[in-house]
């Protein structure tokens, strides 16, 4: 069979939004970032999400056939989608330091920086290769505040995210044109790119809401100095290419 002429950027124009779906495994739980969480039907209600085989919310939904949905609004900072997007509930407490509450199936709703709430019983599934997508009946809604809905566009350009390569729209991309060099006599202080979530160090801004100053360079840094966003070691950074 002739193999499908698919340009990678013909994907990435199709919309999404960004979630956070939780489930639960008895008394442990777990939830995740995605983009795909689709309205399907009207009457009764029901809706889809795409979860990525490997990860431990699949584990979850696949046991307790409850998810939850957090609809997050523009306001959400990289910190708590780290939390949820980079950093598995396998080694982390997902909900330690997070605003949340328990539907009626007893999931976890992450209310935090979240226009509404949504919880679904699982009603059918779809085996699509890396993921599955799971077709839930809305038991619950709720709507928390007002707010606009966080797009990934807007994660993407003003956040400046990087997609997991978990993430069902994940494609290889070429790479960025290098910064120009600076200026004779000055001395070069490399950007570090994590290599986990995609936060990038500027040496310029520093991370001062960590105790790092302005103008402090990559190598400066303290050793027990972690990722802002995900929490990973100083030692999962790679220089800027």
């Amino acid at each position: 069979m002739t193999k499908p002429d698919i340009a990678p950027r013909s994907l990435s124009c199709i919309n999404y939004g960004l979630y956070i779906v939780t489930s639960r495994s008895g008394e442990k739980l777990n939830g995740q970032i995605v983009n795909t969480v689709v309205q399907v039907s009207g009457r009764p209600p029901k809706i889809a999400v795409s979860i990525n085989k490997e990860n431990l919310t699949h584990e979850f939904i696949s046991e307790s056939g409850v998810f939850g949905v957090s609809v997050l609004d523009e306001t959400t900072p990289m910190t708590l989608i780290g939390t949820f997007g980079f950093r598995s509930g396998r080694d982390v407490n997902k909900f330690e330091k997070v605003k949340h509450t328990f539907g009626v199936t007893k999931t976890p709703l992450v209310t935090e920086h979240t226009i509404s709430v949504l919880e679904a019983k699982v009603i059918d599934s779809v085996n699509v290769g890396t993921h599955t997508v799971f077709v839930g009946e809305v038991l619950s809604g709720q709507v928390i505040k007002k707010g606009r809905a966080l797009t990934y566009d807007f994660y993407k350009e003003h956040l400046k995210g990087k997609t997991p390569k978990e993430a069902p729209s994940y494609v290889e991309t070429s790479k960025e044109p290098r910064e120009k060099q600076p200026e004779k006599g000055a001395k070069p202080m490399k950007k570090y790119v994590c290599s986990v979530c995609g936060y990038l160090y500027d040496p310029k801004m520093g991370d001062p809401a960590n105790g790092i100053k302005p103008g402090t360079a990559f190598e400066d840094i303290p050793p027990n100095w972690t990722c802002p966003v995900c929490g990973v070691d100083k030692d999962a950074f790679k220089p800027e290419e």
